[in-house]
Parts: C-alpha cells; sequence; structure tokens
C-alpha cells in the first residue's frame, strides 16, 4: 500500500511540474480562458509517454519561442499560407507565408489569427496556423542557423585561407546557409557548394523563416502574359524539395533540373545542366532582366548554378538540400551572365 500511495504522491507532483512548465504559454489563456491546457498538448505531447518525457517536452516547447512572445507556424502541406487585410477569405491580399514560417501571433478570434511576420502584418485562418505548444515544438525542428554578411563584397573562397582562390563575392546582408565554425572562418553553404567565408565579416545567427509581402512576388506593369505565367507558375513550387540530380518541381529538382522543368511546361526544351543553359537564347545586360530570364553564377569561372528572375530584382531558384526552392536578390552572389530564353 506505501508503495501505490508513493507512486500517486509522485504522479499527483510530475502532474504539477507540468503544469507548473506550461502554464505561461499565451495560448492557453487565449483560447481556454485558462481553465485546462489546450487540446493540442495532447497531439505534441502524446498520451503514452512517461512523466520525464512530459516536463522534457513542456520545457523545451516553453523554450523554443526564437524571438516570439506568442509563436504561430504556417502549418500547409504546399503552396503558400494567403495573409490578408481583413479576417475575410474576401480580405486584400498582403502577403504569404511559406511552409513552417513563423509569426507573431497577436489576437485570436472567429476562426481567424492576427498575425505580424516579418515586414507582413495582417490575418490568417487558425486551420491553417500551429499555435502554443504544437507551435514551439514546431519552431524547434525549423529553426535554422545562417551566416549573414556584415561588409559588402564578402569574399567566398574554395577552402578556409586567404590564399584560395574566390568561388564569388556576397552582399551585406545576404543570409548564407551555416554548416560549421573553424578556426576564423565559417563554412557555407552557397546553392550546392560548401565553401568558406572570414568569421569576421559574417555574423552567425538563428533564425526562422517569414512571410514574403506582396511586393516581392509581383513585377512591373508592360511584362507579356507568358511571362507573367511562367513566373508565377515556378513561385507555385516554392519550398520544394532540392535534390541532386532531379527533374520534379514537386518531389526534388536541382537548380538547372528546375529551370528544365519550368520552361517545359511552355514548350520550351532545355539543355539538363545550367552551363549548357547559358548557351540558349540571347545574352542581356542586368538592366535588361525581364521576369522569365535567367541568371547565372559560377564557381572557379565555371557555371553552375542558375535562376529565374521574377522581376523586383529578385530570382526563385533550388538552392540546397535544407532550404529547396527558394527566393533570392538576383545579386545575393555575384551573376556572371543573364540570358533572355522567352522570345515575346
Amino acid at each position: 500500500m506505501s508503495y501505490l500511495k508513493n507512486r500517486k504522491i509522485a504522479a499527483a507532483s510530475a502532474g504539477l511540474i507540468l503544469c507548473l512548465a506550461l502554464q505561461p504559454l499565451p495560448a492557453f489563456a487565449a483560447e481556454n480562458d485558462g481553465n485546462m491546457p489546450a487540446a493540442g498538448v495532447t497531439s505534441v505531447l502524446g498520451a503514452n509517454r512517461s512523466t520525464e518525457e512530459y516536463i522534457e517536452l513542456a520545457q523545451q516547447a516553453q523554450g523554443a519561442s526564437w524571438g516570439y512572445t506568442n509563436i504561430g507556424i504556417a502549418n500547409i502541406s504546399d503552396e503558400l499560407l494567403n495573409v490578408r487585410e481583413i479576417p475575410s477569405l474576401d480580405g486584400k491580399l498582403v502577403g504569404k507565408m511559406p511552409k513552417g514560417a513563423a509569426c507573431e501571433v497577436l489576437d485570436t478570434a472567429d476562426g481567424w489569427a492576427h498575425i505580424q511576420s516579418g515586414e507582413v502584418e495582417g490575418y490568417v485562418s487558425l486551420d491553417y496556423l500551429l499555435t502554443g505548444p504544437d507551435a514551439k515544438l514546431k519552431a524547434n525542428e525549423l529553426v535554422r542557423t545562417v551566416a549573414v554578411a556584415n561588409t559588402d563584397g564578402l569574399n567566398v573562397r574554395e577552402n578556409p585561407n586567404t590564399e584560395s582562390p574566390v568561388v564569388t563575392q556576397i552582399r551585406e546582408g545576404e543570409e548564407l546557409e551555416y554548416l560549421e565554425t573553424l578556426d576564423g572562418w565559417v563554412k557555407v553553404a552557397v546553392d550546392s557548394d560548401e565553401v568558406y567565408v572570414s568569421a569576421e565579416y559574417v555574423d552567425v545567427v538563428t533564425k526562422l523563416d517569414t512571410a514574403i509581402t506582396m511586393t516581392e512576388l509581383l513585377y512591373g506593369a508592360g511584362v507579356s502574359d507568358v511571362r507573367v505565367d511562367l513566373t508565377e507558375y515556378a513561385k507555385q513550387f516554392l519550398g520544394n524539395p532540392y535534390v541532386w540530380g532531379g527533374t520534379s518541381l514537386t518531389h526534388g529538382a536541382d537548380c538547372s533540373g528546375f529551370v528544365l522543368s519550368i520552361f517545359a511546361k511552355y514548350g520550351i526544351s532545355m539543355p539538363r545542366v545550367a552551363s549548357a543553359q547559358a548557351t540558349v537564347g540571347t545574352s542581356i545586360s542586368a538592366d535588361e532582366l525581364l521576369p522569365g530570364d535567367l541568371v547565372f553564377y559560377a564557381k572557379g569561372g565555371y557555371i553552375n548554378h542558375v535562376a529565374i528572375y521574377i522581376g523586383g530584382g529578385q530570382v526563385i531558384h533550388a538552392s540546397t538540400e535544407r532550404t529547396g526552392i527558394k527566393i533570392s536578390n538576383y545579386n545575393y552572389r555575384t551573376p556572371v551572365k543573364y540570358v533572355r530564353v522567352l522570345q515575346d
């Protein structure tokens, strides 16, 4: 009997610890008036875990805010989560959240969340947004470490020494995928290449993705319908996987495979690799770029990466296994050639 009594006391104590660990999470008060844990707790913590596992997961959830007071995570299988000006399906679009993007949840009401994500403020459907412990634990999975260039014209080298050849240059403020820190150097991924930058000229930070403004997704006037259509089509696959040698827009493509498959929809046959794609069409200058034109990058004088210009100084491209298909500034690294394939 004393054994059973002690077990009950231990279980009750553990339950109290769990309750105290979870109590500060703002989603509980907002969704349930503080009376009981949100339903999402069960889905995150599970129904068949030990007391120790409950406590450990609760502590993880509480500590995974990543700079957010009340974090929300876009919970969609594909495409982008619409952010609207008002809490209505008729509301004007003010931005879009990629899968896994984070936001500050300012308020919730009637199935909508009022959010701030990056430069975008608006409303998203709660049906597609993780909140509370679910969001905090998901953030643990999604947070990524990046090296941010703190100087313009940052040299990216093949090896961690100043005698090594410069692969390309990165402009100030651009983010590079962080791999590891060495003696005075940071190993990063620039598209599919593992290269090095001086630790003195980058800031290594952790971050979550945020919403994309509508301005970032739109282009200027006077662009032909086929260019608008091709660019919109390409952006449907934002966030999909990078797979070396792949050509699938849904299951995985590398940079040239992505371009090949996008242009194939418009009846344009492209070579398989980036260096060969650079020989198709007409060379143009940066000032002449229109949505649908191609931007090429090189390593050691050899073209090894290609992106599709989407207007507004940005490109969409299959970058790395970590980031997949993403949008970047067209000069996030030094472009070496611009090509026009669409002759409209």
